[in-house]
């Protein structure tokens, strides 16, 4: 893909508030994307910055694999799923320590994780 076409396609993205795909294009194509951010809108270069913000900070990105387990974490707490919730999270001891990870959590499933000693209570 050449770069006129990157910005374009980043550019739309951002404008029809389509997050996901933007993020893709702005994480595969981040050095290109930094060099020329007088390309992008206004908004692209906001989220743009928030990404290299991150990334200085040393925060990964969740794959897709983790957010489904987050999702699921979610919808088995919600369900009061106890036993569910707990074969889900058994090795899951590293996502469940990514800071980002919890912001993922909706309120049912931190005070069940944290109910049973997998997360901090906070």
């Amino acid at each position: 893909m050449q770069k006129y076409e990157l910005f374009k396609k980043v550019n739309k993205s951002v404008e029809d508030m389509d997050l996901v795909t933007a993020r893709t294009y702005m994480e595969e194509n981040f050095e290109a994307l930094d060099e020329n951010k007088h390309q992008l809108n206004r908004n692209a270069r906001e989220l743009l910055k928030f990404f290299a913000e991150k990334r200085e900070k040393g925060e990964k990105p969740l794959t897709r694999q983790e957010l489904s387990d987050l999702k699921s974490m979610n919808i088995y707490s919600t369900r009061f799923d106890v036993r569910g919730l707990k074969l889900l999270i058994k090795d899951k001891e590293s996502l469940l320590m990514k800071k980002e990870a919890l912001g993922y959590l909706n309120t049912d499933a931190k005070t069940l994780l944290a109910g049973m000693g997998a997360i901090e209570k906070g």
